[in-house]
């Protein structure tokens, strides 16, 4: 008898979304297919699944241990999130070689299907950092007898879901520094930088808009920056490695001695990148805007204001809160915007209800005889008597004030 030969082995999962990309949740269920492509007949023992999801931090310092000698320590740590095992076809036991039990898969393509629950834990997002990862794959393995095993790992997405359109992730952003050179015995004036953003969440591909003003009374000629940073932490063994990369910047115009910038509104994209992890506790992924003056010569004067990338983009209604309420305290406070004085006053009852929509409105109120008949009385007649009165004339002053008890000081808002 000829053998077969496996040609193929292949994972696919079953996509929750349009993009035909594998992004899951915790609580969701992931399922796919498990194909096996052979050619001839072949004898399989069994044919299994291992899910699994972890985060692991993984890095090595060199220590001096006296003048000649020198070790490397490591630092590991590592947190599982599930493990889940499953048998798809034959049985769990593969340690023996008997021709008990075996199956025979013809030639051809086969399917077989998978499924499986996320825990409803809160599960770290998918990164792939310097120091350290969180991964979450599916693999599948082939047992025959006499044959090493086929195997193959598939990676899968989990998004830990961050909801921007949260209180504390709407509120505005804001700092004030200041900063006087010193050269020698002279002292030069102050460098003076107010930074603000309306909202603390954000979601790739947003712009940030800064709101900022920068004012140089020293004798240097200095330059306003805005960047955007990742943070990546990694803990083990109670130590913690620490990564920082650029994410984005821009640059404003040079001050010299005397100027004064302000930014209205200046916008700093975020590009795609990952979002914050926040609930890893050996791995932890921020990111903080900095404002800052680059001045040649001495150590910048910088703000730096906390950042979240979510998952969950801004609703209209929150944009809308968010911005009436942010961009308005600092329009007033450093546009110099004013309310309006005076409301202006409503229409009138007659700009609005004609003579001839009265009357008409009044018309199938008449013609429900037996109705009205049934109704006649005076609670009837009274409500029929205002029921199309026009509402009072909008005025200011009322005509008819009440006659104060005591004297009490009048709101000036009204």
């Amino acid at each position: 008898m000829v053998l077969g030969k496996v040609k193929s082995l292949t994972i696919s999962f079953d996509c929750l979304n349009d993009s035909n990309i594998p992004v899951y949740s915790s609580g969701d269920t992931v399922s796919g297919r498990v194909s096996l492509d052979v050619t001839g007949e072949i004898r399989v023992k069994s044919l299994k699944i291992h899910a699994r999801g972890r985060a692991k931090v993984r890095w090595t310092e060199s220590r001096n241990a006296g003048s000649n000698t020198a070790y490397a320590q490591n630092y590991t740590e590592e947190v599982e999130y599930f493990n889940h095992k499953d048998v798809l076809l034959g049985h769990e036991r593969d340690d023996d070689n008997s021709e008990e039990g075996l199956h025979t898969i013809h030639s051809g393509r086969h399917e077989y299907a998978f499924s499986f629950e996320l825990p409803q834990i809160p599960l770290a997002t998918s990164f792939e950092g310097r120091h350290g990862s969180v991964r979450y794959w599916v693999k599948a393995e082939l047992h025959r007898p006499w044959l090493l095993p086929v195997k193959l790992k598939k990676e899968f997405t989990v998004f830990e879901h961050i909801d921007i359109n949260t209180p504390s992730l709407l509120s505005p952003q804001a700092g004030t520094k200041e900063k006087t050179l010193c050269c020698w015995l002279c002292t030069s004036g102050p460098i003076s930088l107010s930074a603000k953003i309306e909202r603390k969440g954000y979601t790739p591909g947003e712009s940030i808009q800064i709101f900022a003003e920068i004012e140089n009374c020293s004798s240097r000629m200095v330059v306003p920056k805005a960047t955007i940073y990742q943070t990546q932490a990694f803990y083990a063994k109670g130590k913690i490695k620490e990564v920082k990369q650029l994410v984005a910047n821009l640059r404003g115009e040079s001050l010299s001695s005397g100027k004064t910038e302000t930014w209205h509104g200046k916008q700093l994209k975020i590009p795609p990148v990952s979002p914050s992890i926040l609930d890893c506790s050996i791995i932890r992924v921020e990111y903080s805007l900095m404002v800052y003056v680059d001045i040649p010569g001495a150590m910048d004067l910088f703000l730096n204001l906390p950042l979240v990338i979510g998952t969950i983009p801004l609703h209209p209604f929150g944009s809308r809160t968010s911005s009436v309420s942010s961009q308005g305290s600092m329009n007033i406070n450093w546009l110099g915007l004013t309310l309006p004085e005076r409301p202006e006053a409503p229409p009138s009852y007659a700009e609005v209800v004609t003579e001839e929509n009265r009357q008409s409105s009044l018309a199938p109120i008449a013609a429900f005889d037996d109705f009205e008949r049934a109704l006649q009385g005076p609670l009837f007649a009274y409500i029929q008597e205002f029921r199309f009165l026009p509402p009072p004339l909008y005025s200011e002053i009322d005509p008819n004030p009440d006659q104060p008890t005591d004297e009490r000081p009048s709101c000036p808002s009204r």
